[in-house]
């Protein structure tokens, strides 16, 4: 510090130790019993595009991996996750911290609505609220051995997306889409988001990409056709993969069974997850 200083750190220049204002550091760390070792974010510029069915997906098919799998559901005023997995129970806490509930085949869940008196009860809260509610899914849950924390993003680039690139330290993103010419637009603009907050972005998962009919097995696109090669090439980014729709995905989400879905569409992006972790370890 200078013999000089007048207290006054927001208009100084100086980098120095003592300074107590123009920090850009907004990062929170993990609760201290926590083990975490890769988070990857799952975004989506726009709702209904099937976001939280892709995050699901991949915690289930890591764990199927034999990987430790984690979902902190960062969608606060639309959570959707427990209802995926059928999860009836609310989280409990211990005289260290919050514990997350544990899905039938043991992905770790922290959700909301694990936390309200009863799953329909809206959160009406503003933005701040909501954003230090998911910096305490991070800093105030106990999260046990996790090899991959998947976080479920609410649509759009606003207040939360911000908070967790912010105070989260996400190693990639994922960018959900469907194929309407409109969402080109709306992925644009999360990639771009990423690209300030210099976040990785992993690949695209396109949802909703077409439909194969179970008599002929003609693949119909009912969206029309699709566009994300485009943003890929745009981007320079990777399409990870294309997702069907799918009767009986739908009724397992319904159901609450998802950990019961059939297919293999998501194991490129199972594959580049594990190429990561793997790579830390060597």
């Amino acid at each position: 510090m200078s013999e000089k200083c007048n207290q006054s750190c927001s208009s100084c220049s100086e980098e120095c130790s003592e300074r107590k204002e123009g920090k850009n550091d907004f990062s929170e760390k993990p609760h201290e019993m926590s083990s975490i070792k890769k988070v990857i974010g799952v975004v989506s510029g726009k709702g209904g595009v099937g976001k939280s069915l892709v995050t699901s997906m991949l915690a289930v098919t890591m764990n199927r991996m034999g990987y430790r799998s984690a979902i902190l559901d960062a969608d606060v005023t639309g959570p959707s996750i427990p209802k995926a997995f059928g999860i009836k129970k609310k989280a409990t806490a211990s005289e260290f911290g919050l514990l997350p509930v544990k899905s039938k085949t043991g992905i770790d869940i922290m959700s909301i609505n694990l936390l309200l008196e009863n799953d329909t009860d809206p959160v009406v809260w503003r933005g701040p609220i909501i954003g230090n509610t998911v910096k305490q899914f991070w800093t105030d849950v106990i999260w046990t051995d996790v090899d991959f924390m998947f976080i479920d993003m609410p649509p759009g680039t606003g207040d939360v997306p911000l908070t967790v690139f912010q105070s989260i330290p996400v190693d990639g993103i994922i960018v959900v889409t469907s194929p309407q010419e409109l969402v080109s637009m709306i992925v644009s603009k999360a990639v771009k988001m990423a690209e300030i907050m210099n976040i990785p972005v992993l690949g695209l998962v396109e949802n909703m990409s077409y439909f194969e009919c179970p008599d002929c097995g003609n693949k119909h696109k009912i969206f029309g056709d699709s566009h994300i090669d485009e943003i890929a090439e745009k981007h320079r980014l990777k399409v990870l993969a294309k997702l069907p729709i799918n009767t009986k995905i739908a009724a397992a989400c319904d159901k609450g069974m998802i950990e019961l879905f059939e297919g293999d569409w998501l194991d490129p992006v199972a594959q580049i997850l594990e190429e990561r972790i793997k790579g830390d370890s060597n």
